[in-house]
């Protein structure tokens, strides 16, 4: 038979305080005295009390929690970022409910429908692009939304990024400058504005070359269609093959190397040139060696967790952001490495 939960009067009672003073001590934020909070946890402790967090919610019109969507988790820089944000809250007193979305937009806005019937306190969108109707519909609900590695322009609504366009167009002056004239892209989901700033960014530094994209494919940001796109754009005669590819991002390109090592007998960087972009953890491995734009995780939660914060407590005043942090080029083993490099200002 289970039983009955213990209840603040009960802990009050046991530790010769008032009801309040338990529930000050259970409140981040609230004051209470060294002596009080003691025998309060002593007594909740020896009860085997725990404060109904979502029943004190509804009294203060505030839960401490913020619901935190994603989409997209394959790409080892979101599990990464995703725990340094989580942490992040935690360490100023929020907690953070994961909501798993896919890339959709239907989807996405039925899933933070679902967030809003938790009364979060604010919500943190990862790897995916809500609806702007529904980002109105947020704002209207006093409800801040920060949008983590997604652009949109949304009225209210913070955005926090790398600078992927002026990303994509360093990788463009690096493969250049290292003598590449065949420059081909295999691009990740259309739909993501990562997808098209560094896109645009690389096209735009090819044009300031005075060339042409030479070849692109789509890997959706997927290992086996990254794979099969590696294989379309490679498996041809000679004079049709690029000497140098970017890929937007580093988990596809891992699946591109391989490909184009093992399925394809292509040395890298002796035939071809790769580089990627987000710098995670396996870029720096031996058996990838990948040049690649760093995300700067660390940078980005910092200014995501500022923004959304700000939303939250000081309404009235905060307003929206739009941040891109830039991206340092990494040059590692697996494309070549100009002479001059890098190159000198002025």
């Amino acid at each position: 038979m289970m039983a009955e939960k213990v209840t603040s009067l009960q802990v009050a009672e046991r530790a010769g305080v008032s009801q309040s003073a338990v529930s000050r001590v259970f409140t981040p934020g609230a004051s209470a005295s060294k002596a009080t909070v003691e025998k309060v946890r002593k007594a909740a402790e020896e009860l085997g009390y725990r404060p109904n967090v979502l029943a004190r919610a509804m009294v203060s019109g505030k839960s401490r929690i913020i619901g935190l969507v994603v989409a997209y988790l394959d790409n080892y820089f979101y599990p990464e970022a995703l725990e340094i944000l989580s942490n992040a809250l935690q360490e100023k007193g929020y907690h953070v409910l994961v909501f798993m979305a896919s890339q959709t937009a239907g989807n996405i806005d039925g899933v933070v429908e679902e967030i809003l019937d938790y009364q979060v306190d604010g919500i943190v969108t990862a790897s995916v692009a809500m609806s702007s109707d529904l980002s109105a519909r947020c704002l209207q609900a006093g409800v801040p939304v920060v949008h983590f590695n997604r652009f949109e322009e949304a009225k209210g609504v913070s955005c926090v990024t790398s600078d992927n366009f002026e990303g994509g167009r360093q990788l463009a002056q690096f493969l250049v400058a290292g003598g590449h004239s065949k420059i081909g892209h295999i691009a990740g989901w259309e739909g993501a504005s990562t997808q098209r700033d560094r896109e645009a960014g690389f096209r735009a530094g090819l044009e300031e070359a005075g060339q042409d994209l030479f070849a692109r494919e789509i890997g959706d940001f997927d290992v086996d269609r990254a794979r099969a796109a590696a294989s379309a754009m490679f498996d041809v005669p000679e004079d049709k093959r690029p000497d140098a590819v970017f890929v937007a991002n580093d988990h596809m390109a891992f699946a591109v190397m391989d490909e184009l090592r093992f399925g394809l007998g292509l040395k890298i960087p002796e035939d071809v040139s790769v580089v990627g972009f987000d710098d995670v953890p396996p870029a720096a491995w031996r058996a990838y060696d990948l040049t690649t734009m760093r995300q700067r995780a660390n940078l980005m939660v910092e200014e995501t967790v500022d923004a959304l914060l700000q939303h939250i407590e000081t309404p009235a005043t905060a307003a929206p952001r739009q941040v891109a942090i830039p991206t340092p080029l990494i040059v590692r083993g697996s494309a070549r490495v100009p002479d001059t490099w890098p190159p000198k200002e002025g």
